[in-house]
């Protein structure tokens, strides 16, 4: 039965990323990508980098792939007023 909610809330996030995202959000999402590039291209520089830099291009990484997917499941609710909850 347990797997059964989890199936459903897993289905209900992905038709919640389906569906219309606000504009904000939009250019959330485009920013979150940028500064997850950002920090690939930190941690993967072929030179010698402190670890201090190292480690913020990994946090860089992990803060735009979050900003990313949040972003992605944020719907309009004037536009999708019959979504199921």
């Amino acid at each position: 039965m347990k797997k059964e909610k989890f199936k459903d809330k897993l289905v209900s996030y992905f038709s919640r990323c389906s569906e219309d995202t606000p504009p904000f959000f939009k250019k959330l999402r485009k920013v979150g990508l940028m500064v997850a590039a950002a920090g690939t291209a930190v941690v993967a520089a072929p030179v010698a980098l402190p670890a201090v830099v190292i480690t913020i291009g990994g946090y860089l990484i992990v803060g735009g792939a979050v900003a990313s997917a949040v972003s992605q499941a944020a719907i309009d609710s004037s536009v999708n007023d019959g979504i199921e909850k």
